[in-house]
């Protein structure tokens, strides 16, 4: 692509892995954070939030936008502040908004595609669901190339259970039954890369890798990995979670993620958390996955 710009609202953990592979092949890439600070050396930053709005001009020539931006209790603040400045933009070529797979609520254990009913089971939820409804009225009425990637729990570098495990904060919760399905960031930008190659405005997309498995059992794997007891396993009963961790484990279902294979002929790298766990051991360690562990 020529002049390709991407400008992220909420230059963040998974907005920096998509936009490091972009910047690769010589995309400019701009975006926001909450406090106007750079999010790298070479991304343009502003501040951002419901309370600062852009400064005039800042979309001009934005051909991508990646929103990651969550909703407040007032509703979407990038749709509420700079909707109809995206609307207008002329040369706008895909937006991509994170969404989340909470949006499909509790359905113990089942599985789940983009084609279910969106039954959120909590307040952060049901304003993804509107959030969500905002940005497909957007691309409704005014055309703007909206997709929509519902995320499942985000791992990787920097963010897995070996950080838990050897400040030794981490915990195995026993819950027999219960799963979370689970994402590693580079897949992520995999996908949405594949979208930015493929646009097919108005589709909504489900990103998960292949494996929904218990946390307690992810904990383990990591835990062999370092060559490390696990953390005994705790009754769910006798966890005492805070309340956004209880949030997090009234749901339970199995998301299906094969509409990101089929249409956009994704191969995710890492299939399940086994294979990803591996790999961020193995670049911690300066070794190949097949040397770790």
């Amino acid at each position: 692509m020529t002049a390709a710009n991407l400008f992220c609202f909420g230059l963040g953990y998974t907005a920096r892995a998509l936009a490091a592979g972009l910047a690769s092949d010589g995309w400019t890439i701009c975006g926001t954070t909450r406090s106007g600070e750079p999010a790298a050396p070479d991304y343009e930053t502003d501040r951002f939030d419901r309370d600062h709005r852009l400064p005039p001009g800042v979309l001009v020539g934005a051909t991508h936008i990646l929103v990651s931006v969550p909703p407040d209790d007032e509703g979407d603040p990038v749709l509420d502040v700079h909707g109809g400045d995206i609307a207008a933009l002329p040369g706008l070529k895909w937006l991509g908004y994170l969404s989340t797979t909470g949006v499909y609520g509790d359905r113990g254990g089942a599985w789940v595609d983009e084609s279910a009913e969106l039954r959120p089971s909590g307040v952060r939820g049901r304003r993804r669901v509107a959030a969500e409804q905002g940005w497909l009225d957007l691309w409704q009425r005014h055309g703007v190339p909206v997709h929509i990637f519902r995320l499942a729990g985000i791992y990787g570098p920097g963010r897995s259970p070996f950080d838990a495990l050897r400040a030794g904060t981490a915990r195995r919760i026993d819950r027999p039954g219960h799963v979370f399905s689970r994402i590693h960031v580079a897949d992520i930008a995999a996908v949405l890369a594949a979208s930015i190659a493929r646009p097919h405005p108005g589709t909504i997309y489900n990103v998960c890798d292949d494996e929904p498995a218990a946390p307690a059992d992810v904990v383990v794997c990591a835990a062999m990995l370092l060559g490390i007891a696990p953390p005994p396993l705790v009754p769910f009963a006798e966890a005492d979670l805070s309340p956004m961790a209880q949030s997090f484990w009234a749901d339970n279902r199995r998301v299906a993620n094969a509409r990101i294979k089929q249409e956009l002929g994704v191969r995710l790298r890492y299939p399940g958390y086994r294979a990803g766990l591996t790999a961020i051991l193995a670049a911690q360690r300066g070794s190949s996955p097949s040397q770790s562990g």
